[in-house]
């Protein structure tokens, strides 16, 4: 049989991690109509100075701190050393190195101590506190800032990074520390209700902040918990488009069918095993308006599970409702671990992009080792740019080097050649390039074979690169080329063939990427919802890796709220070989 629907119809810079783009906080002065001189031109301090500026505005924030930094220092004696200072800082922090800048504000506040612009170089280094996980330095030097200036970016800021603290110890401390910060404090309540952490230890603490701060009692006032169940009702809810039956609609939200396909396999899987679990299938279609009208129905608030969507705009919507309705929800698709940083009630089903680069970058460092740096490119998207951070934070964190980190924009043949230019690859430990884009693979490939065979570096690079027609499989099967692979299955593994084999019996087709992951990704927290009741997020938390029917498993060990299995592959003798 095929498988039929069911529907119910339906701050100036300081905005989450868009802080830096405030002009409050820059303070730069306005962009110049000239293009900035070379660098090579820059002759003066001055001249260094207003390149470093130029650049600075033009988003070439490597190059801009380069300039800029030397002229901070006081053997410099330049007359704007601390101007200098502070915008060596907004680089440094746009570059997200955050001890860096950290650094050099520390130098502008001891040395240029009468710089007018101190309340903006302390927001900043309040947030590269927070972005080092110091969240009593964060505090004390917010603290510093003036009563009277910049108020609203200073309590948004701590809004924005005070709910990222999970252990109990620390918010207590910085409570007792900070203990007529109202901000705090809400933060705090809202981690034990929203965020269910609340157990009854904390009710004197919780009415103490109710009291003290006039926060809304019926707000904050602990709900019954949720109890284990014979069934629970998930609902799913995804762009099917189903007003739309034109080919070309089809063929797009195809990928939406068959993981629609692989839900309902798993669901079928599951009530065999005595598990029943009903699912709800809304049509979001292909815009939030949709979403929103979805979302306004009274009968998904009653729902034990939310899985989707699968399109950026509406992620953070749904991800707001199931924190405001405390209904774990899990995004089927989506690499971006910013969307679900700040709330226990939100899931990726796959790693987020940063985990495949942490990952990957334990991985280079326990098999090429450390002594030599490693090259790093990637693509400027914000993906790829996430990946490429947190592989370096963890490749050097554990004394790696990443002598070269470059971005690129493949679709500009300057940019592409740009960023594989005068690499000393003969030197390198090995090569990182993240990018799916068809035209980078052949083209790093190329770049590689022209080195002699023995000095040749390893190549760490995206899964996608199998699937790219315009490279060989023998191109590939090189013994120093390996893959990054979160989606990897075994075709001839016992649990993979008999999904496949049901899927035929139902669907009359072999089932695709989407609808593996449907299956996958229902059986596992469909069996959380039975093993740990609706709010399972300390359950999944206390658990190691569980082996999964398809794909290598499942982790959010920790308190993760991302996959933490991510497979390495290589290719040996034309097979895929796990490494890790």
């Amino acid at each position: 049989m095929t498988f039929t629907l069911t529907l119910r119809r339906p701050l100036g810079w300081l905005v989450a991690s868009l802080l830096l783009s405030s002009p409050v906080l820059a303070q730069v002065p306005a962009k110049p109509r000239t293009p900035a001189p070379a660098p090579a031109q820059a002759t003066s301090p001055d001249a260094r100075y207003r390149s470093g500026k130029t650049l600075l505005d033009q988003g070439k924030y490597a190059e801009a701190l380069k300039l800029l930094e030397p002229l901070a220092q006081p053997k410099a004696r330049f007359d704007r050393a601390a101007d200098a200072a502070y915008l060596s800082a907004v680089a440094a922090a746009r570059l997200k190195q955050w001890p860096e800048a950290e650094q050099l504000l520390n130098l502008l506040r001891t040395e240029y101590p009468t710089y007018p612009n101190l309340p903006d170089a302390l927001l900043l280094q309040g947030q590269a506190s927070f972005e080092q996980e110091d969240y009593d330095t964060a505090l004390k030097t917010l603290a510093l800032m003036p009563a009277d200036k910049l108020t609203p970016e200073r309590e948004a800021l701590k809004a924005t990074y005070l709910p990222r603290i999970k252990d109990r110890n620390t918010w207590l401390r910085l409570l007792r520390r900070s203990s007529d910060d109202a901000t705090l404090a809400r933060a705090y309540a809202d981690h034990l209700i929203a965020g269910g952490a609340y157990t009854e230890a904390d009710r004197p603490v919780l009415d103490e902040l109710i009291a003290k701060f006039s926060l809304d009692r019926a707000r904050y006032t602990p709900r019954p918990r949720a109890t284990k169940k014979s069934s629970y009702n998930v609902a799913v809810l995804l762009p099917f488009e189903l007003n739309d039956p034109s080919w070309q609609t089809q063929r797009k939200n195809q990928f939406v069918t068959d993981l629609y396909a692989g839900l309902r396999l798993a669901q079928d899987s599951l009530q065999r095993a005595g598990r029943q679990l009903q699912l709800f299938a809304y049509d979001t279609g292909a815009d939030t308006l949709t979403l929103k009208q979805v979302l306004a129905q009274p009968e998904l608030a009653g729902m034990d599970l939310l899985i989707g969507p699968v399109y950026k705009s509406g992620a953070r919507l749904l991800a707001r409702y199931a924190r405001d309705h405390q209904i774990v929800c899990v995004n089927p698709l989506s690499e971006d671990g910013d969307l679900v940083l700040d709330n226990p009630w939100h899931y990726l089903f796959g790693p987020s992009s940063a985990t495949q680069g942490r990952v990957a970058a334990q991985f280079a460092l326990n098999a090429f080792g450390s002594g030599r740096p490693g090259i790093l490119l990637h693509e400027k998207t914000k993906d790829e740019t996430a990946f490429a951070n947190a592989y370096r934070a963890t490749y050097e964190a554990q004394g790696g080097k990443i002598g070269v980190l470059r971005s690129l924009d493949s679709d500009v043949d300057v940019s592409l050649s740009a960023a594989f230019a005068g690499l000393d690859l003969a030197n390198a430990s090995h090569v990182v390039v993240a990018s799916d884009n068809r035209r980078v693979g052949p083209y790093t490939l190329n770049v590689l074979q022209q080195q002699p065979a023995g000095k040749r570096p390893p190549l760490i690079c995206p899964g996608s690169w199998l699937d790219n027609p315009r490279i060989s499989i023998g191109q590939l099967n090189g013994q120093g080329i390996y893959f990054v692979q979160p989606k990897y299955y075994d075709e001839q593994a016992p649990g993979f063939r008999r999904f496949r084999q049901l899927y035929l019996q139902y669907q009359h087709i072999p089932p695709s990427i989407y609808a593996n992951q449907g299956f996958e990704m229902l059986l596992y927290f469909g069996s959380a919802l039975f093993q740990f009741g609706p709010a399972f997020q300390a359950g999944l938390a206390g658990v190691g890796p569980v082996p999964g029917a398809i794909f290598e498993g499942q982790s959010y060990t920790g308190g993760a709220h991302d996959n933490q299995v991510v497979p390495i592959v290589k290719l040996n003798n034309l097979e895929l070989q796990v490494l890790r």
